[in-house]
Order: C-alpha cells, then sequence, then structure tokens
C-alpha cells in the first residue's frame, strides 16, 4: 500500500513538472509572437462566441436565484434594497468569473483534450514535427492566449446578465423598490471588483485551455486513453479553479487593501 501511494505521489509531481514545463514553452513561444495567427481567431471564436449560450444562461438564472435567495433573507430585517447590491458584489468578485470558468471547463476544456488526444494517437502531432512545426507553437500557443482573452468578455457578459436578472426579479416580481435599489448597488459596487473578477477570469482561462493541452498532448493510446484524457480534462480544470480561487481571493484581498 505504501509502495503504491509512492508511486501516485511521484506520479502526480511528474506530471506537474510536465505541465510546468509545457506552460514554459507556451509562454516562451508567445513572447517570441510564434502563433499561428489564423488558428488564434478560430479558437478565439470557438472558445467566446461558441460558449456565450452556456455562460450567458448560467450568469442570467444565478443572478436570479441569487437575487431571491438575497431578498428572502433581507426582507426580514426590512434591508430589501440592498438586495441588488449584494448580488451585483457578489458576481463581480466571486460567482461571475467561477461559474464562467467552470462551464467553459466543461465544455471547451474537453474539446481541446478530445481533439489534441485524437491528433496525438492518430500520430498527426508526429507528423508536424517532421514538417518542422512545433506542436506548441501551432496547437497550445492559439488555445491559451484565446482562453486568456475569451474568459475575461465572457465572465463581463455573464456579470451583466446576472445583475439586470437580478434587477428584473427584484423590482418586477418581489416588488423592491427600483431607485434606491440601483443607488445601493452603484454605492456598494466598486471598479476594483469588476477588475478583480476580470482578473481571476484571465488566469482561469490560461488554466483551462493549458489543462486540456496537456491532457490531449499526453493521452494515453487508443479511443480509452482520449476518453480518459477528456474527462481528466474537465475534472482537473474544475478543480484547478476552485483552488485558484481561494489564493487569488487572499492574494487580490491584500493588494486592494494595501492601495
Amino acid at each position: 500500500m505504501k509502495l503504491l501511494a509512492n508511486k501516485r505521489i511521484a506520479a502526480n509531481l511528474a506530471g506537474l513538472g510536465q505541465i510546468t514545463l509545457l506552460a514554459r514553452d507556451a509562454l516562451s513561444s508567445l513572447i517570441r509572437l510564434k502563433v499561428a495567427w489564423r488558428d488564434l481567431l478560430y479558437q478565439i471564436y470557438f472558445i467566446g462566441v461558441k460558449s456565450q449560450l452556456v455562460v450567458l444562461v448560467t450568469g442570467a438564472f444565478t443572478g436570479m436565484v441569487l437575487g431571491a435567495q438575497t431578498y428572502f433573507q433581507f426582507h426580514k430585517v426590512k434591508m430589501d434594497t440592498a438586495t441588488l447590491a449584494v448580488v451585483s458584489v457578489s458576481l463581480c468578485d466571486e460567482l461571475g468569473p467561477v461559474l464562467t470558468a467552470l462551464m467553459v471547463a466543461g465544455r471547451v476544456g474537453a474539446a481541446i483534450a478530445a481533439e489534441i488526444g485524437t491528433m496525438r494517437v492518430t500520430e498527426q502531432i508526429d507528423a508536424l514535427r517532421t514538417l518542422a512545426t512545433h506542436p506548441v507553437d501551432y496547437l497550445v500557443v492559439p488555445r491559451i492566449a484565446a482562453g486568456h482573452i475569451a474568459l475575461p468578455i465572457l465572465t463581463i457578459e455573464s456579470i451583466s446578465l446576472g445583475i439586470a436578472s437580478s434587477y428584473f426579479v427584484g423590482v418586477y416580481l418581489l416588488g423592491i423598490d427600483p431607485v434606491y435599489s440601483w443607488y445601493n448597488m452603484l454605492h456598494f459596487t466598486h471598479d476594483i471588483d469588476v477588475v478583480i473578477g476580470v482578473v481571476k477570469a484571465f488566469v482561469y482561462g490560461g488554466i483551462v485551455a493549458l489543462i486540456g493541452c496537456y491532457k490531449g498532448m499526453t493521452c494515453g493510446l487508443g479511443a480509452e486513453g482520449v476518453g480518459r484524457a477528456t474527462t481528466e480534462a474537465v475534472v482537473y480544470s474544475s478543480i484547478s479553479i476552485l483552488i485558484t480561487n481561494f489564493f487569488l481571493t487572499l492574494l487580490l484581498g491584500k493588494l486592494v487593501g494595501q492601495l
């Protein structure tokens, strides 16, 4: 049992080292602008535009549910007009970027791992090397760059629609005063809250794309290997997002407190 545990730990550490090296190579290629620009534009479309529906639906119903639940509690102490402010701050700081990243990880992370994994199984990655094309430049860098670009935009859309949905539910369904509700939201929601959400989304975009590319490029042979890589890409991306969110919250909170 101890031997198996040691092997498991060693394999996890080896995997962490490999993904770190992959991130280093991707960053080096990105700095030297070794990017397939056509592929970058397509990946922005694939990650950003084609993920809008699931992200917007998630943001809208999250805002509505959060607004309703906040109202039910605040109504007990006659603080109805503070409902929208709580929803706004929660969506900007935490729920907006995290839920958007989780939705994109489920859709895009799996697709990236499956696509690159299939290329590895069918030896297309080896064919790229024989054509003097670095797989990191051609496959990894456009996806990571597109993730960094698309996730902040999707997050802003999700936050905006979530706040608008919460406003609709609070004002037209629950009878909250619209003027004071809107005033309190503007008073308690600051620019730094939006900045924090965008910074988190920027980091999460890179995490989703990097893990998806890594799992695809290191997947096992055969259909079983591709399926396992796809599943692990979604699971590991989601866990990494939640863990990273905790440390980013502490770090950004400290930085904001020092400003």
